[in-house]
């Protein structure tokens, strides 16, 4: 099952999942990209994105407007619809129109991998970036060990070269995977004073001790932050 989160309220771009991409919006194409993996719904807060969605014949779900975290409006939506323990769970963000099939199906692999690993809370992943890529607070960093399991997550340049030239940045993408029973789990958590701070989520599993397993992708998407984020991807989509 794909959940897409789609709050309306953005204070970096005000109904960001209804901008227009080509005459279809953001949060639309997102789904229309995703729909031929698995069984799509959008979770939103707004009546206009339920609308919308309807118009494409797009499964979605009412969700409360108070959820601190995308993550935690997919649980409600997951369970409105009724989703078993064992359910496969992927969070595609409703920013993410131009993402790929392949980078969704090996979030899949992996959560199917670790799902009967109760230390992994998440699944997810990243793809190389540059060095000036990296400095970009928009995108988000990610240090992992030898065995690509999340160290930290910053929007901060992580790691710093202190001594030397480095090139080799892990730019996380914001797609997670979950079991219902570990996506209930997290989001009985309490909030982390991180996750506040850099606002990003994930840092609240890694807060409580919980791991998060990542996978390198190719990819040539990314999350559409802000208008120019937007005018960028339309140039670079050519759409």
């Amino acid at each position: 099952m794909i959940i897409i989160p789609a709050r309306i309220g953005s204070s970096r771009f005000p109904n960001k999942v209804l901008a227009d991409i080509s005459g279809v919006p953001m949060v639309i194409r997102t789904a229309m990209a995703v729909q031929n993996i698995d069984r799509v719904a959008i979770a939103t807060d707004s009546q206009a994105v339920m609308d919308i969605a309807y118009q494409y014949d797009i499964e979605a779900v009412m969700t409360d407007v108070s959820h601190q975290s995308g993550t935690d409006r997919i649980y409600e939506a997951a369970c409105t619809l009724g989703l078993g323990a064992s359910e496969i769970i992927i969070n595609v963000q409703g920013d993410e129109p131009f993402i790929e099939r392949a980078v969704v199906e090996a979030i899949h692999q992996l959560t199917t991998k670790n799902q009967n690993n109760p230390q992994i809370m998440m699944n997810s992943c990243y793809k190389h970036i540059t060095n000036p890529e990296a400095d970009d607070p928009n995108i988000v960093k990610v240090v992992t060990d030898s065995n690509d399991i999340a160290l930290y997550f910053s929007r901060s340049k992580i790691p710093y070269p202190r001594d030397h030239h480095f090139d080799a940045y892990k730019g996380h993408l914001g797609i997670y995977g979950f079991t219902m029973d570990s996506l209930q789990h997290f989001c009985k958590l309490p909030n982390a004073p991180l996750e506040h701070i850099e606002k990003l989520e994930q840092l609240r599993a890694l807060a409580h001790g919980f791991k998060i397993a990542m996978v390198k992708v190719e990819s040539k998407s990314f999350g559409i932050d802000t208008p120019e984020d937007l005018e960028r991807a339309l140039k670079y989509h050519r759409l």
